[in-house]
């Protein structure tokens, strides 16, 4: 089986299967080019002696970014069984991610759903760890998945 679970097709992926991917450490440049693309300014994430009297006492990372960078760790570019992203359930920024925090994703299929003869809907937990193996982002990740691999024409 491939070390990723998202190169695998519906049919080779089963209720239980899990995965830690490779760490990322969330920067300040992350932060900064975040909030100018998404043009959230908001002051936690960007002012540093505001943030220091708020209730975190110093900048945090937006949750949605974290979000963000931890999808991009458990989504190979080159997967050709990924058919599409359905949405995500339960998203929950249960700690604060710090300048400086090291993440990584902790994936686990836990329900499948046969769709027709080409696809099936998978349900991973899909929970952002930092480096103290603490849960900073908790969701259910649902993917629309092939059942025959497609070509990569990368």
């Amino acid at each position: 089986m491939d070390r990723f679970l998202l190169y695998r097709t519906y049919d080779e992926l089963t209720i239980g299967d899990t995965q830690r991917t490779r760490g990322r450490t969330i920067t300040e440049t992350d932060i900064v080019s975040w909030c100018a693309l998404t043009g959230d300014w908001f002051y936690p994430h960007t002012d540093k002696v505001a943030a220091e009297s708020s209730m975190f006492g110093q900048r945090v990372a937006p949750g949605i970014m974290v979000f963000a960078i931890g999808t991009g760790l458990g989504v190979p570019a080159d997967s050709t069984t990924i058919l599409a992203n359905y949405g995500s359930d339960n998203l929950r920024y249960t700690k604060p991610t710090w300048i400086g925090d090291t993440i990584s994703l902790d994936i686990e299929v836990v329900e499948k759903a046969d769709r027709d003869e080409r696809s099936g809907l998978v349900t991973f937990r899909w929970d952002i760890l930092n480096q103290n193996g603490d849960t900073v982002c908790a969701s259910q990740l649902k993917l629309l998945m092939a059942k025959v691999r497609r070509p990569y024409y990368g």
